[in-house]
């Protein structure tokens, strides 16, 4: 007897997990290898919940994954963090799962739940034991549907957010810096825009601009389901039919089109922090994760910061004692965003004396080109990186959910790994020298000292 192909099995799959129902379709849309041994299978409901599983019975858990297609660059000036606070937000109760029930049903399950938003993106999750999968499908689909958004709620989770921003940016020298690289290289595009929020816009924000943010962004229409682990497949997808299917879609809202993001010239910046030694945090204009040129550039910064082998770890670091820390990465964006570089100097060493270090480095290398073994350093130790990914449910949710919000697609999960594999010396000194020119950069120079 032939056996189905991987389409018929999805599509029987679908027919099975919601036979007999009025709503909460199910349409089988894609399959596709996960690796050698697994599968990936994509569908989705009539009101646009797309759920993406990887069935894999070598361990009894399951991790359960909502991406939520809104970030802080959907914000706009005036209401910046609302993304973030969702991530708090979301926890508060519903009438079902009153506030503080959520996480006492979760430990109790023996499970593990969190969240985080960035710029493109908000994710959250629970990894938890194979037979109390049911619950996260309950919990998830409940306050994704009937959040409560009490007034007293949202003050007192306005007043963590706050505390937050105090401890993590206006407190803390890397996250003053970071924000203020953003806000200087980015100018009015929305990646300037602060993910933890302004603390003005955090303020200010009120239950009514939370109801709103609610009803146009946590929708079924904007998440991705990511389950991974060990299920039975017709039944998740019943059960998340059942739980989903009577959702509501939200509107279609149409993308606000991003300023140009174009410089033609350095921009620097000097700010004073109390720190014991000078920081110098830099943002060269990089290609977004859909590009090409986003697989050399990563292995060329591998090769610069990637361990203290690195070209500029063993030479700012060991050689010249001039730095305690460095590292690099390039952003992992939707649109094009910042390969960014960050020095701590040693105390007594001035910020600009790091960075024309840095630059001497650079243009060396620029000028002289990689070595064949310095390359083959670098995609060992990315490949390497992906692979320790990718050995637990959780590491492979992750990375099929990130990829299927950012990039638009679970199968460039595997593809940017292939993409890494490929990159020659040509390719990456092809981008980098593309990339890495001062007229291409914002600079910001963290000097010790009160703040002027």
């Amino acid at each position: 007897m032939p056996r189905r192909s991987a389409s018929n099995l999805g599509e029987d799959l679908a027919r099975r997990a919601t036979r007999g129902r009025r709503r909460g379709g199910l349409t089988f849309e894609r399959s596709l290898p996960f690796g050698p041994a697994l599968t990936l299978r994509g569908y989705r409901l009539d009101n646009g919940l797309r759920i993406l599983v990887v069935p894999d019975a070598s361990a009894p858990v399951v991790s359960y994954m909502s991406w939520i297609d809104v970030g802080s660059r959907h914000e706009k000036p005036g209401k910046t963090g609302l993304a973030h606070l969702f991530e708090h937000l979301m926890f508060a109760g519903t009438a079902a799962h009153p506030a503080g029930e959520f996480d006492r049903v979760v430990e109790a399950a023996g499970a593990e739940a969190n969240a985080a938003t960035w710029v493109d993106w908000t994710q959250y999750y629970e990894n938890l034991p194979a037979s109390m999968l049911p619950l996260a499908i309950e919990l998830e689909s409940d306050r994704l549907a009937n959040l409560s958004l009490d007034p007293k709620v949202v003050a007192t989770e306005k007043d963590v957010v706050a505390n937050e921003r105090r401890y993590r940016v206006d407190d803390d020298v890397d996250g003053t810096a970071g924000e203020l690289l953003y806000a200087t290289a980015f100018g009015d595009h929305p990646y300037a825009h602060p993910t933890i929020g302004s603390m003005a816009d955090i303020l200010a924000f009120t239950p009514r601009d939370c109801e709103a943010f609610h009803r146009a962004y946590y929708v079924p229409n904007r998440v991705t389901l990511v389950v991974v682990g060990d299920f039975d497949e017709a039944d998740l997808l019943g059960r998340i039919a059942s739980a989903y299917g009577a959702i509501p879609a939200g509107p279609r809202l149409r993308a606000r089109p991003a300023p140009a993001f174009t410089q033609r010239r350095e921009r620097r910046v000097t700010m004073k922090k109390p720190s014991a030694s000078a920081k110098v945090a830099i943002g060269y204009r990089g290609p977004s994760m859909r590009d090409p040129d986003y697989a050399p550039l990563s292995v060329f910064n591998e090769i610069l910061f990637g361990g203290r082998s690195s070209r500029i770890h063993r030479t700012l670091v060991h050689e010249r004692e001039l730095c305690t820390d460095v590292h690099g990465s390039v952003g992992p964006f939707r649109e094009p965003g910042l390969h960014e570089m960050w020095l701590t100097a040693r105390p007594g060493i001035a910020p600009k004396t790091a960075l024309d270090a840095l630059d001497a480095l650079l243009a060396k290398v620029l000028a002289k080109g990689i070595t064949e073994v310095e390359l083959e350093r670098a995609k060992s130790r990315f490949e390497l990186g992906f692979l320790n990914s990718m050995e637990t449910a959780s590491g492979k949710a992750d990375a099929i959910g990130f990829h299927a919000t950012v990039v638009g697609d679970p199968g460039h999960v595997h593809a940017s790994l292939e993409a890494a594999r490929r990159v020659t010396i040509a390719d990456a000194m092809r981008v980098a020298k593309a990339t890495l020119r001062p007229s291409r950069r914002t600079v910001v120079l963290v000097e010790p000292g009160e703040p002027s």
